[in-house]
């Protein structure tokens, strides 16, 4: 799933390519990618709208339009957000346009398209003001790199909660735009066993976590965001964060830190990958994680 990183990339390569366009055509052949409105509305309310810019919250693209509207785009498991220059055309019966659910046609001839595979994506157009308020966004915690982001914030947060740390990490209403793939890397680079409970964290261990969410997802923005399998850009470039990756999806590999070998649990139902040795559980409490097979799939 694309997470902050990729959103955030996402946003950054699409945005010269849309401030100052006009929608001139709106097509949608998938009307369940709609939400809260019919699709007729939805393509009446866009024609003639103007992208002022783009915004970013947790993992939602938020399109500014003019009007006051904004268009939503969560992108889920297996969306594509991607700019087509003018003059190239579009056949979905051709393998690699297959999957794309809605087109944007622009007044320059360029045309925004959406993709998704497994089709578990969704697009909404809604009033500016309201927007923050749709669900899945109203309970939206801070911004990890925003001022609003504090050590302070991460400890009332995490303290005292008896849940494991990967899964507070995973919680949206604490920290905002954090997947699996980044919390990995987050409890790595915090030398923190992703089975540890919140309530166990000392003050110092609280204080890495905080410091390793804010390296690890500015280092992700970095690079481009992790394409592993169907992450690209905007303008449909693949991402660099896959070849810095420290334990996500390296199961039984050596870690690069020391002669330990990577493992694989699941914590709530998710894959985590960790180094035994440089993320030991110091309390020896497992708690119930279900070790995999070495041989598993990641």
């Amino acid at each position: 799933m694309p997470e902050l990183p990729e959103v955030e990339t996402v946003r950054r390569s699409l945005t010269p390519h849309l401030t100052g366009r006009t929608i001139t055509e709106v097509q949608i052949f998938l009307p369940k990618i709609v939400r809260y409105l019919t699709v007729d509305e939805f393509k009446q309310k866009l024609l003639g709208q103007r992208f002022l810019k783009l915004d970013r919250r947790g993992k939602y693209l938020l399109a500014r339009l003019t009007g006051g509207w904004t268009l939503v785009v969560h992108l889920k498991m297996t969306g594509r957000l991607i700019y087509i220059r003018p003059g190239l055309v579009i056949n979905r019966d051709e393998g690699a346009w297959r999957h794309v659910h809605a087109t944007f046609s622009l007044d320059n001839g360029g045309v925004l398209v959406f993709q998704d595979l497994r089709q578990f994506g969704y697009l909404t157009l809604t009033q500016t003001e309201d927007c923050l308020g749709l669900k899945g966004l109203k309970d939206l915690g801070p911004e990890p790199l925003s001022q609003e982001f504090t050590l302070n914030w991460l400890e009332k947060k995490v303290q005292g909660r008896k849940a494991k740390i990967k899964q507070l990490l995973l919680d949206q209403t604490i920290v905002a735009g954090i997947g699996n793939i980044y919390a990995d890397e987050i409890l790595y680079a915090a030398k923190l066993h992703p089975e540890r409970i919140g309530a166990s964290l000392t003050a110092d261990e609280l204080a890495r976590l905080y410091q390793s969410i804010r390296s690890v997802l500015q280092q992700g923005i970095d690079c481009r965001g992790t394409s592993i399998s169907d992450y690209v850009d905007g303008e449909g470039q693949p991402g660099e964060f896959q070849n810095h990756l420290q334990v996500y999806r390296r199961t039984s590999q050596d870690c690069r830190c020391c002669a330990s070998v990577i493992q694989r649990l699941k914590v709530g139902g998710r894959s985590s990958h960790y180094c035994p040795q440089c993320q030991p559980n110091v309390c020896d409490q497992h708690h119930g994680g279900t070790r995999l097979p070495r041989s598993s799939t990641d």
